[in-house]
This record gives structure tokens, C-alpha cells and sequence, in this order.
């Protein structure tokens, strides 16, 4: 056999090992394996189930597997030692990827290492609130009152978070060390608590998951003083950025899909064609506008330059807010 065979046996041997990864869904009825680091229900699982049905036409069957525990650990985990062959992929999102990995003493998996992206998905921004009726009775109606109100009374306020190191935490000591004040912070078993504590008073103001602030800011229950995007939200219209008053200031809750590092590009990029298109599309901005989720379609290389300039920014919010978990 002379070396132009030999060359083109082994790009039909490269071939025949590559492309019934990435066709077999369709062609063979295996289908692709969806894993969601969460419980079922919540805006990454119910987003991952939209997509999934929006790529089955190009994909097959996507299925969902949810693989909650140990604050996304267990099911990344699950995803970077999957076979890199396209029929595993899942959900990357701030925590398991940007924060996790300088909040844990031990991880099971290498953030930068075990991943390759495929597409951003989502990005949601954090509010910052209050209880309207303690906004009210401070005279407090903008983050500079805010502020002006913390300088002038040391030790008096306090916010409250999901738990330490969740995002409602880093995104308070975040805003703290930019401010130059002081708010004690008081930690709760989850974000839902934490919001109720806030609306009985409890605590002074968190800063939260838009999706999950927005009712209660609609009701008049809270006071929305700014979100934590770069740019103002369309979803609360009037409620200006905290980069208007921090310069950069930037901390927003966001996903995307994933898979093992070792995943050939050619499976990669069909991945990607199909859940850009899905991210494109008119229905999806539609249903994922109705959680307040902004649909970000990216290429992989993007994604994977995002995630990094994440986790270098976490490392600093981490450090700086001294939250650890062993």
C-alpha cells in the first residue's frame, strides 16, 4: 500500500469513528444525553428542556438527565468523565464552573480542563432589592441612597443570601468592597428563604436572581435600586445598572452547554450549529423571555474565553468574601 492509500484509509478509519457519534441520535436511534447539574424544575433544567426539544429535528432525541448535589459538582462531574463522543454533553452555569472551583477545598473536576464549550445559553441578571417598605422608611430610592445610608450609620445594615458562597453572597461582597461599606451578611438554606427573610423584614436588602425577584418587585413588595448587568434589563424598565455607579461592574448569573474535554471539533461544531439555531429562534426568545433569561448564542471558542475570564473574576470575589466549603 503506497502512502496516498495509507493517507486516505486512515480518513476513512478517522471517519467511520467520528461521524456515528455525532449522527447516531438521528441515524441510530441512540440518543443524546442532556446533563443538567440541578434539580428538575428550576430555569436551567426547564431552559435545557426547551432546547432539547427545539434541536430534536437536527439532533434526535435529547434526554435529560438531572444530577443535582454538591452545588453542580456531581453532575459536572458526570459530564467531564463521560466517553468524548457527542452523545454526552450537559450544562455548564456560574456556580460549577466560575465558583465552585475556588469555593471547594476538593473538586472532582478541572473547570478549565475537562470541558470544551459548545454555546452559551443564557444569561439572567441579579437586582439588587429591598423590602419596599423599609426602602421607604429609610428614604432610600437609589443605590446612592443606599450607600449614603450605610456610610452614615456604620454596622446598622445587613443583607441576606442563599448561603455562603452562593451568588446572592459574592454578589453582596462584591458590591460592598465597591461601595466602601459595610452590611453584615446573614446566610440562609437557599435563595427562597433568603427572599422571604427580606420581605418580612428580617434583613435589609439581597441581591437575587432577577426571575425569582421580579414578582414581588411587580407586586410593590420590593424595591428594585439596580441590576447587577453591565446594561440595563429590558424586564425593569427605569432601574438602572450598578455599573452606572461602579464602573464594570458586572456579576450576572448565566449557562451554557458543555462537553468532555476530549470531544472531536467536527462533533463540537455540529452541536453548535444546531443549538445556535435553537438559541435564534423566535420561540425560544419567547419562552425563555417569560423566566427573564436572555438567550446568548456564541461559538465554542467564545464560550470557552467566557468561562475562563469568569473564573479568573470569581477568584477574586471568592477570596475577597473568605466563603469556603471543605
Amino acid at each position: 500500500m503506497n502512502r496516498r492509500n495509507i493517507l486516505l484509509a486512515s480518513a476513512v478509519a478517522a471517519a467511520t469513528v467520528f461521524s456515528p457519534a455525532i449522527a447516531s441520535a438521528q441515524d441510530t436511534g441512540q440518543p443524546i444525553r442532556l446533563i443538567v447539574p440541578y434539580a428538575p424544575g428550576g430555569p436551567i433544567d426547564v431552559t435545557a428542556r426547551a432546547l432539547a426539544e427545539r434541536v430534536r429535528d437536527s439532533l434526535g432525541t435529547v434526554i435529560i438527565d438531572n444530577k443535582g448535589g454538591a452545588g453542580g459538582n456531581i453532575g459536572a462531574d458526570a459530564i467531564a468523565k463521560a466517553a468524548p463522543d457527542g452523545l454526552t454533553i450537559g450544562i455548564a452555569a456560574t456556580a460549577t464552573h466560575a465558583v465552585n472551583p475556588w469555593l471547594y477545598a476538593r473538586m472532582p473536576y478541572d473547570a478549565g480542563k475537562d470541558f470544551v464549550g459548545i454555546t452559551q445559553m443564557v444569561r439572567v441578571p441579579n437586582v439588587l432589592v429591598m423590602n419596599a417598605a423599609k426602602a421607604e422608611q429609610l428614604k432610600i430610592n437609589s443605590v446612592t441612597d443606599l450607600i449614603a445610608y450605610a456610610k452614615a450609620n456604620p454596622a446598622k445594615l445587613n443583607y441576606g443570601s442563599g448561603g455562603n458562597g452562593s451568588a446572592g453572597h459574592l454578589a453582596g461582597e462584591m458590591f460592598k468592597q465597591r461601595a466602601g461599606i459595610f452590611a453584615l451578611h446573614i446566610p440562609y438554606r437557599g435563595a427562597n428563604p433568603a427572599q422571604l427573610a427580606l420581605l418580612a423584614g428580617e434583613v435589609d436588602f439581597n441581591i437575587d436572581n432577577l426571575a425569582a425577584a421580579a414578582p414581588n418587585i411587580r407586586a410593590g413588595k420590593l424595591k428594585a435600586l439596580a441590576v447587577t448587568s453591565l446594561d440595563a434589563s429590558a424586564s425593569l424598565p427605569g432601574v438602572p445598572p450598578l455599573s452606572a455607579t461602579f464602573k464594570g461592574f458586572s456579576i450576572d448569573t448565566w449557562w451554557g452547554l458543555v462537553a468532555p474535554a476530549a470531544t472531536p471539533k467536527p462533533i463540537i461544531d455540529k452541536l453548535n450549529k444546531a443549538f445556535v439555531a435553537a438559541l435564534n429562534a423566535p420561540e425560544t426568545k419567547t419562552r425563555f423571555g417569560a423566566l427573564l433569561a436572555e438567550p446568548v448564542a456564541t461559538t465554542p471558542q467564545q464560550f470557552d474565553s467566557f468561562m475562563a475570564s469568569e473564573r479568573a473574576k470569581y477568584q477574586q470575589v471568592v477570596k475577597a468574601s473568605g466563603a469556603k466549603v471543605d
